[in-house]
Protein backbone atom coordinates (compact mmCIF):
# COMPACT_ATOMS: atom_id res chain seq x y z
CA UNK A 1 0.00 0.00 0.00
CA UNK A 2 1.06 3.98 -1.44
CA UNK A 3 0.89 6.59 1.15
CA UNK A 4 0.91 9.66 -0.70
CA UNK A 5 0.43 13.00 0.14
CA UNK A 6 -2.00 14.98 -2.67
CA UNK A 7 0.35 17.72 -3.05
CA UNK A 8 -2.74 20.11 -5.14
CA UNK A 9 -4.83 19.64 -2.00
CA UNK A 10 -4.46 23.41 -0.68
CA UNK A 11 -5.22 21.80 2.80
CA UNK A 12 -1.96 19.85 2.40
CA UNK A 13 0.11 22.50 0.76
CA UNK A 14 -0.24 26.01 1.04
CA UNK A 15 1.19 26.73 -2.21
CA UNK A 16 -1.20 24.91 -4.22
CA UNK A 17 -3.41 28.19 -3.38
CA UNK A 18 -0.71 30.10 -5.81
CA UNK A 19 -2.03 28.93 -8.95
CA UNK A 20 -2.02 32.13 -11.06
CA UNK A 21 0.68 35.29 -11.25
CA UNK A 22 -2.88 37.71 -10.12
CA UNK A 23 -3.24 35.63 -7.22
CA UNK A 24 0.22 36.06 -6.01
CA UNK A 25 -0.24 39.48 -6.50
CA UNK A 26 -3.15 39.56 -4.40
CA UNK A 27 -1.13 38.19 -1.90
CA UNK A 28 2.32 39.74 -1.79
CA UNK A 29 0.75 43.26 -2.70
CA UNK A 30 -1.40 43.57 0.50
CA UNK A 31 1.67 42.44 2.59
CA UNK A 32 4.02 45.26 1.15
CA UNK A 33 1.70 47.94 1.50
CA UNK A 34 0.85 46.91 4.89
CA UNK A 35 4.74 46.33 5.76
CA UNK A 36 5.17 50.12 3.86
CA UNK A 37 2.45 51.80 6.34
CA UNK A 38 3.81 50.82 9.08
CA UNK A 39 7.14 51.93 8.08
CA UNK A 40 5.18 55.64 7.54
CA UNK A 41 3.99 55.14 10.94
CA UNK A 42 7.39 54.57 12.95
CA UNK A 43 9.47 57.41 10.52
CA UNK A 44 6.70 59.67 11.56
CA UNK A 45 6.84 58.60 14.88
CA UNK A 46 10.85 59.20 15.07
CA UNK A 47 10.29 62.37 13.07
CA UNK A 48 8.11 64.06 15.39
CA UNK A 49 10.22 63.23 18.39
CA UNK A 50 12.83 64.41 17.01
CA UNK A 51 11.32 67.81 16.27
CA UNK A 52 9.56 67.84 19.97
CA UNK A 53 13.30 67.14 21.47
CA UNK A 54 15.39 69.38 19.30
CA UNK A 55 15.29 71.86 21.80
CA UNK A 56 16.17 74.69 18.86
CA UNK A 57 19.21 73.11 17.69
CA UNK A 58 19.41 74.01 14.08
CA UNK A 59 20.92 70.82 12.91
CA UNK A 60 18.09 68.56 14.96
CA UNK A 61 15.65 70.35 13.47
CA UNK A 62 16.71 69.89 10.07
CA UNK A 63 17.25 66.13 11.01
CA UNK A 64 13.82 65.67 11.85
CA UNK A 65 12.38 67.61 8.47
CA UNK A 66 14.10 65.47 6.35
CA UNK A 67 12.97 62.71 8.26
CA UNK A 68 9.14 64.15 8.07
CA UNK A 69 9.97 64.52 4.44
CA UNK A 70 11.01 61.10 3.34
CA UNK A 71 8.27 59.56 5.37
CA UNK A 72 5.56 61.61 3.58
CA UNK A 73 7.56 60.40 0.16
CA UNK A 74 7.45 57.38 1.01
CA UNK A 75 3.72 57.33 1.85
CA UNK A 76 3.25 58.77 -1.93
CA UNK A 77 5.66 56.54 -3.66
CA UNK A 78 3.47 54.05 -2.03
CA UNK A 79 0.02 55.06 -2.82
CA UNK A 80 1.97 55.34 -6.53
CA UNK A 81 3.06 51.74 -6.31
CA UNK A 82 -0.88 50.77 -5.59
CA UNK A 83 -2.17 52.62 -8.34
CA UNK A 84 0.13 51.57 -11.11
CA UNK A 85 -0.70 47.91 -10.00
CA UNK A 86 -4.44 48.67 -10.87
CA UNK A 87 -3.90 49.73 -13.58
CA UNK A 88 -1.89 47.39 -14.76
CA UNK A 89 -4.45 44.81 -14.00
CA UNK A 90 -7.40 47.01 -15.59
CA UNK A 91 -4.83 46.23 -18.52
CA UNK A 92 -3.92 43.20 -18.46
CA UNK A 93 -8.04 42.72 -17.26
CA UNK A 94 -6.25 40.69 -14.82
CA UNK A 95 -8.70 40.35 -11.41
CA UNK A 96 -6.79 42.14 -8.79
CA UNK A 97 -9.50 42.48 -5.64
CA UNK A 98 -6.84 44.76 -3.56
Amino acid sequence: MVYALNLADPTVNPTARIGTISTLVNVIVPLLISFGGFIFLIMLLVGAFTYLTSAGQQEQLKKAQQTLSFAVLGLVIIICSFIIVKIIGMILKVDIPI
